[in-house]
């Protein structure tokens, strides 16, 4: 009888384990047996994968909330480390997690066991140099975006473009009708949503200048309704806050979440930069993408960072041309930002929403499966 495959696996965090539950349901398709362990989240552990430690105590953000974790951090990647190199997969996958994932990856492959990172690292914006680690650390990148597969080709690194899986799961079709009918508002409304971020930081620098923006805009459109999804209740009161003091006479719609409904619903989207771009993108609704860092954040990325990119949103990176508006630091005003929501919701926008149809369906490849037969065709168990 044949020995079943056996995967080693980590994902640090909820989008990765998410990510790790569609590539073990794929892989258990080619094969029914397959075994799988490392570090896993709740959805890749109800597939049956034996998670050595809890996913939670990967999931640490920024530097001052990690240093306390440190010793914990390295003791688990030990650990995990031993024992793989005392029982060898036939494959270990790392999961995004990069800080982590790839220490494991590179100890593993010197110990001779093929290894594969799923979610390239945004090195081709930045500290382009690290890409040489990672091509030390993996025999495969698994990268979600086509631009990103070009940029490891260029360095001769072995990667395969998947597909992006939040193409796969949002509808080719246009959504906004139902979106509408969730949120209690008509065809007939005119939509502006906004998401001035999910951290305190992004909604603390943002708020003015998009609220700003939108006294403006509500001025040429007083029966403009305005969406503002956040995702908690301290976000929401940090930006009553700022609405009170800035657009006391504005009744913003405030949403629990929500913001995949909101942006659906939307004419247009005035929104930070980050993945919510790109799901701004697949739902086909226009947006203007505004972002700024504190002045001496930005300051020190600038002294210290080398940035490789034309365009910072995902839309543009994708398109490889301005496609949506992009205003950045100094940029980011109300004057700036009016005029181009206006432009949005009163002009036609036909040709951008085909635009947008067409690079979903680029994106659209049935990920989690392509993924499989990427992983499995390395190892030749295919």
């Amino acid at each position: 009888m044949e020995r079943p495959l056996r995967i080693g696996i980590i994902a640090g965090e909820h989008s990765g384990d998410i990510l790790g539950a569609g590539l073990i349901k794929a892989i258990q398709k080619y094969h029914p047996n397959a075994v799988f362990e490392g570090i896993a989240g709740p959805r890749m552990k109800a597939l049956g994968c034996e998670s050595k430690f809890a996913m939670e105590e990967l999931a640490v953000m920024g530097v001052f909330e990690v240093l306390p974790k440190l010793r914990r951090l390295f003791a688990i990647k030990r650990e995990i480390v031993q024992h793989f190199i005392d029982s060898p997969p036939d494959v270990f996958i790392g999961i995004d997690a990069p800080d982590f994932t790839l220490r494991v990856e590179k100890q593993l492959k010197d110990a001779g066991i093929k290894t594969v990172h799923y979610v390239s690292p945004s090195v081709w914006a930045w500290r382009e140099k690290r890409v040489f680690k990672i091509g030390d650390a993996t025999n495969l990148v698994l990268a979600l975006l086509p631009f990103e597969k070009a940029f490891y080709d260029k360095h001769d690194i072995p990667c395969q473009f998947v597909g992006h899986t939040l193409a796969d799961e949002l509808p080719l079709e246009n959504t906004q009708s139902d979106a509408r009918k969730s949120l209690s508002l008509t065809e007939q409304d005119t939509v502006l949503a906004v998401l001035p971020g999910s951290r305190g930081s992004e909604v603390s620098i943002l708020s003015e200048p998009y609220l700003n923006a939108v006294k403006q805009v509500k001025q040429r459109l007083p029966e403009l309704k305005i969406l503002v999804p956040l995702v908690n209740e301290k976000r929401k009161a940090e930006f009553q806050q700022a609405a009170t003091k800035i657009a006391p006479e504005i009744d913003f719609i405030l949403l629990d979440g929500q913001s995949r409904e909101a942006m659906a619903a939307a004419n247009a989207v005035l929104l930070a930069s980050g993945t919510a771009t790109l799901e701004c993108m697949l739902l086909k609704t226009p947006m203007v993408v505004g972002y700024k860092f504190k002045a001496l954040t930005y300051h020190l990325l600038k002294t210290f960072f080398t940035f490789n990119i034309k365009y910072f949103s995902l839309p543009n990176l994708l398109a490889d041309k301005p496609l949506v508006k992009e205003l950045f630091q100094n940029e980011l005003t109300a004057e700036n930002l009016a005029p181009q929501l206006l432009a949005l919701l009163c002009e036609d926008q036909t040709q951008l929403i085909q635009e947008f149809h067409e690079m979903h369906q680029s994106l659209k490849l049935d990920a989690s499966n392509q993924a499989a037969i990427a992983v499995l065709k390395l190892i030749k168990a295919l």
